[in-house]
């Protein structure tokens, strides 16, 4: 196992909370038995020869949910997925073309709620150098890599806000190039970050 892997092991053990939507909006008040349905993403690392990359999706603009979105593969979880870890190997293998055996799940990070209603659990994983994606064109425009280092720095984050559902909602974003990460996405980038810090990673 790669050095960089054993350092992301490390973060899975630091200490932190799970992240929201809600995180920068603390005058929000949840309702306590609040049904969230279920879903998990996989946050895929790849070491290239030129370095470490995170793979992400930009979601097709034909979709009803989050057209044109950078995103994570992923998706709800099904009655047949076994876990969080099942589902986000199937929704990856549906949407970017991944194989299970190209990948190395690590492990866990807390589950993220979102303003949509979803509690999403993260799937960290490390990816075969080998790995080519294979879009699938109904439901993702775009297969991308951002650099690791870029997005485990807390500076290259921004907070920015707009109106939604007649509110002021601040989020993270942390662009790159062309790429325009937010919302969810980029809260849990910046909470992986946090935790490689934390976790002397």
């Amino acid at each position: 196992m790669s050095d960089l892997a054993d350092r992301l092991h490390a973060s899975l053990d630091a200490t932190g909370p799970a992240s929201s939507d809600y995180d920068l909006n603390k005058d929000v008040v949840l309702p306590v038995r609040r049904a969230l349905r279920e879903a998990a993403v996989l946050i895929p690392i790849v070491e290239r020869d030129h370095g470490a990359f995170v793979i992400l999706t930009k979601r097709s603009s034909a979709l009803k949910h989050h057209p044109g979105q950078i995103a994570f593969p992923g998706g709800k979880v099904d009655d047949s997925d076994i876990d969080a870890r099942s589902t986000a190997l199937r929704e990856a293998w549906e949407e970017i073309g991944l194989a299970r055996d190209a990948v190395t799940p690590l492990g866990i990070l807390p589950p993220h709620e979102t303003v949509t209603g979803f509690r999403v659990t993260p799937v960290l994983a490390m990816v075969s150098s080998g790995f080519s994606p294979n879009p699938e064109p109904g439901e993702v425009a775009e297969v991308f890599e951002v650099p690791f280092l870029h997005v485990m720095n807390a500076n290259n984050y921004q907070v920015e806000s707009r109106r939604w559902r007649g509110e002021r909602r601040y989020y993270f974003t942390v662009p790159w190039g062309p790429y325009y990460i937010w919302g969810a996405t980029a809260r849990m980038l910046r909470s992986l970050a946090d935790r490689m810090e934390h976790g002397k990673g």
